[in-house]
């Protein structure tokens, strides 16, 4: 398919499109797109970097008429600030089709009038009880990256918010990855869905991809990448954009310190930009001392494979909140995605804080956190606010240190403030695909407390261990307790210790 027309949209969203350098629709907008636009429910297994905004609002401002004054799409998103950015996106595709945007505890005039509705759960179960909001009219539901309203804990209100709604709510669900307890959610509110992209079978392995995580814009992250990929020895570096207008902006920013920017195959210039990898491959075929990088993830797994198969030196540069797509694209396509860190520049980091920091990065829970972050990003170099939090982690892992070292166990041995631990005991665990960042959500959500409130937490087999601070323990019980966890009710209690396996023999049978 070659462009949006073909999807037979009207004008209006095809010219808001192109304005917004969107001309080639990806294959998920392309199965997706009518699906939404009949008004039948879809599960999109898709994130940020897929162009997810595109595939369902495209659809729903094709099906749905502007109206003033009522709400008729509600999109359920896991932040404030999520809210916030998707709004203005789809403000500026809707500004042609003449509905009217607004995100809830935002600055947005009137959001209870918009036609698109972008909230938190919590901030629509607010606005209902305080009638700000009026549901009564609403035709869709959108849930946006479900996984991470579960991980912050906000899954029971999202639940919360069904009840309101009028029935044959036509539901859009994105999720990356889908969860047990997402699932668990569409088997029980979803009826008669579509899932895209459908699942792929085992691919072979093609190789490595390394990615870099960057803020936006990522134009900087790329000029540093061309820089290091010269200096080892690259002679010329094929960087990709999605749009004409894209590469326009990296091209003159490139330029502009120093790094000449031309065609594919220009070998009078250091810098190729590329849009499409197949017209970039015909006139690059046997090119050496090539290195490829994509400025903006690619969309689709075809895409992937067309750029990165070039050569074996490759990067993707990413927003942090498109990590999880590009990992699934690794998959499908076979391709191990690697992070590509940039050059330290405090080599006085030691192996210590590197241990610390890793089995973190690995286990894969931190996309919750990512959200959150986001507006701090905008105000702080991300690398200051790493140092921040190591400096915190370090803190807290020295009174830890120390602590056991001078074996400080009971409460006057410890210095004054410092809030003694209790364990805890939760019914469920990895077997239940419950994760660190599950239980950390679920106690801060549920019980509203900080995340300084709890300590150590260990997922084991069957169940779970973790320490909060001993004032708070009750309360973290109480607020745990039958609530669902992995879409198990959880039981929660104080740990308490266990015989060891040896004395068992000697007690009475029951």
């Amino acid at each position: 398919m070659k462009s949006f027309e073909d999807l037979g949209l009207s004008s209006e969203i095809t010219e808001a499109l192109a304005g917004e350098g969107i001309e080639i629709p990806t294959p998920l907008q392309e199965a997706a797109i009518p699906t939404v636009a009949k008004g039948n429910n879809i599960v999109l297994k898709a994130g940020p970097g897929s162009g997810l905004l595109t595939t369902w609002l495209v659809g729903l401002l094709e099906n749905i008429e502007p109206s003033d004054n009522k709400v008729q799409c509600i999109v359920l998103c896991a932040t404030p600030d999520t809210a916030d950015r998707l709004a203005e996106s789809a403000a500026r595709l809707s500004s042609m089709t003449g509905h009217s945007v607004a995100a809830l505890g935002s600055s947005w005039t009137l959001p209870g009038q918009a036609n698109l509705l972008f909230t938190t759960p919590d901030d629509l179960l607010a606005g209902l009880e305080q009638n700000v909001v009026d549901v009564s009219s609403a035709q869709v539901l959108v849930v946006d990256q479900a996984q991470s309203i579960e991980s912050l804990g906000g899954l029971q209100s999202l639940e919360r918010t069904l009840g309101y709604l009028p029935s044959g709510t036509q539901r859009i669900l994105s999720s990356l990855p889908i969860t047990s307890g997402i699932q668990d959610l569409i088997g029980r509110h979803f009826k008669r869905t579509v899932t895209l992209p459908t699942p792929t079978s085992d691919v072979p392995k093609r190789g490595q991809i390394r990615f870099r995580i960057a803020p936006e814009p990522t134009e900087a992250a790329a000029l540093a990448i061309v820089d290091e990929l010269i200096t080892d020895g690259a002679q010329h570096v094929l960087v990709f954009c999605r749009s004409e207008d894209r590469a326009a902006d990296v091209g003159d920013y490139l330029t502009l310190h120093g790094f000449i920017a031309g065609a594919p195959g220009d070998t009078s210039v250091p810098v190729w930009l590329g849009i499409d990898a197949l017209e970039a491959r015909s006139g690059i075929e046997n090119s050496e001392g090539l290195a490829v990088i994509s400025c903006d993830p690619p969309a689709d797994p075809d895409t992937l494979d067309r750029r990165h198969s070039l050569t074996s030196d490759g990067v993707v540069v990413v927003l942090p909140r498109e990590v999880a797509h590009l990992r699934a694209l690794g998959k499908q396509t076979g391709y191990e995605t690697i992070p590509f860190p940039p050059p330290m520049r405090d080599r006085g980091v030691t192996d210590q804080i590197r241990n610390m920091l890793e089995p973190a990065l690995q286990e894969g829970d931190i996309a919750p956190y990512i959200d959150a972050l986001e507006p701090i990003f905008r105000e702080h170099d991300p690398v200051e606010v790493a140092a921040a939090a190591v400096a915190l982690l370090r803190k807290k892992s020295g009174s830890a240190d120390h602590a056991q070292t001078h074996g400080s166990s009971t409460a006057a041995a410890r210095a004054p403030g410092t809030p003694s631990w209790s364990k805890l005991f939760v019914g469920v665990g990895e077997r239940d695909g419950l994760s660190k960042g599950d239980l950390l959500g679920a106690i801060t959500g549920e019980a509203e407390l900080t995340g300084d409130s709890v300590g150590r937490i260990e997922i084991r087999e069957s169940h779970s261990i973790v320490e909060v601070h001993e004032s708070v323990a009750r309360k973290v019980i109480q607020a745990l307790n039958g609530t669902s966890l992995r879409g198990r009710a959880a039981r929660v209690d104080f740990d308490r210790p266990r015989a060891k396996p040896t004395a068992r023999k000697s007690r009475p049978a029951r």
